[in-house]
Order: C-alpha cells, then structure tokens, then sequence
C-alpha cells in the first residue's frame, strides 16, 4: 500500500505545519562579500537548473558560495506569501547575479500537496522551480478549486494506486491549469499513474524532514545551515550576512 494513501486529503488544507511565524534555529556565518558571476552566454542563472543528489531542483549558478535550500509545501499559505513577496527580489538581486542558487525540495502534508508535487516535476528539470512558483502564485484559485471538491476527492482516494492521483487531480481541477502551462492532461495523467514516482516523493519528504529536523514549512538552509520558517523580510539580512551584498 502506499504510504502516501494515509496523507489526509479533505481535512484542513491550512496545515498547523504551514507556519507563518519566523522560527529562528541556526544563526548564519558572516562571510565576506562575493562578487557576481555572469551566467553562460545567451543564459540567466534563473535558467540553469540542476537535480540535486537528493532530489532537490536548484536553480542558478551551481557554484555559488551561498547556496539556499527552501523546504515548501505546495498548500501552505506562508510558502505562496514568500512567492508573492519574496521571489522576483530573490530571483533578480540574488540567483540572477550569480551569487545565490536556490534549491527547492518538497514537504508533502497532504494528499493535493502530493499530486501537486508530482505535476510540477512532470516537464524538464528546468520546469520544476518555475511551475511551483506559478503554483503558489495563484493559489487562491487551487485551493478554492480542492476546497469544493470534497466529496469528489474522497472518492478519487479510494480508487486504485495507478488511477487514484490522476482522479485526484481531476477532481480538484488541475489539468487546466497545468496544460496552460505547458503539460497536456495526458503528459498528466501518465506522470500520476506512475505510483512509484508519486510514492519516493513522498518518502523523501517523510525521510529528510526527519533527518534535517524541518517542522513547517517554508524552512531554509543556508550553506547548510537551518535558519528555521522565514519570511523574505527576515531571509534577506541573512543572505546579506552571508556575502550576498
């Protein structure tokens, strides 16, 4: 059985590990300040995107000194609330000047989340940051769509593996969405049949959660360090402590 099968799907999409409260924990080394690098020709850094060993999409220059690591849930408010705050200044000051990557990992709190996890890796690696991004952008609308779905998505959770996250996302809505974005509803429905796929996305969320001690979500690392839930307001000054100024 799938473990992810046991993921609430109707309760509560505001999840108490979606946190919107800055939680310190690791204080950031202060490093000295680093220049910019340029991105290969014809290229931004935002287009250079790499998979990380641990399953990570990083984006930006792979040899940044300051690399940032962001654990996001793809229902949880405070990671849409960096989005739309946060990532166009994090994007153009930051990964674009080569002084920053940027990897994006996934915590799964429920079953949207999951699916939502899996569609967003259904393209090229360089797609991944991109459609989480768009994903948090306009997540009002997702979340309105998988809130009046209920009944619907109960149903789809108890279908078979290979039919029930292809169900689940026709339920809430999001084959629209994403083939306005590039992946066509059978692109879709294919990367969700693939419960193998779906399952080690949802076991690398359980196992490094545990391992690197993330509690809520958005967590960052920076150089390796957990600097706990942050805002951009509060993440900024440690990039800037870091070197990135």
């Amino acid at each position: 059985m799938l473990r992810s099968a046991s993921l609430a799907l109707v309760a509560a999409l505001a999840l108490s590990a979606c946190s919107s409260n800055e939680t310190p924990e690791g204080e950031v080394a202060e490093g000295e300040s680093v220049a910019a690098v340029a991105a290969p020709a014809g290229q931004a850094w935002i287009d250079v995107a790499t998979v990380t060993p641990d399953g990570g999409y990083m984006v930006g220059n792979p040899d940044a000194p300051i690399k940032l690591m962001e654990f996001g849930s793809l229902t949880c408010g405070a990671c849409a609330n960096f989005t739309q705050t946060g990532f166009e200044p994090l994007r153009d000051k930051y990964i674009n000047t080569g002084k920053v990557s940027f990897e994006l990992r996934n915590q799964v709190h429920n079953g949207i989340d999951l699916v939502l996890a899996r569609l967003v890796r259904c393209s090229t690696p360089d797609a991944m940051v991109p459609l989480s991004e768009q994903v948090w952008q306009n997540f009002d609308q997702i979340m309105a769509g998988a809130q009046a779905a209920g009944p619907q998505l109960e149903g789809a959770m108890a279908l078979p593996e290979n039919q029930r996250f292809a169900a689940v996302a026709e339920a809430a809505g999001l084959y629209p969405f994403f083939a306005s974005r590039g992946i066509s509803e059978d692109q879709a429905r294919t990367c969700l049949a693939d419960a193998g796929s779906v399952e080690a996305i949802a076991d690398a969320s359980e196992k490094q959660s545990e391992e690197l001690k993330v509690a809520g979500t958005p967590t960052f690392f920076i150089n390796g360090t957990n600097v706990g839930t942050q805002n951009w307001a509060s993440l900024e000054p440690m990039l800037q402590r870091a070197g990135a100024r």
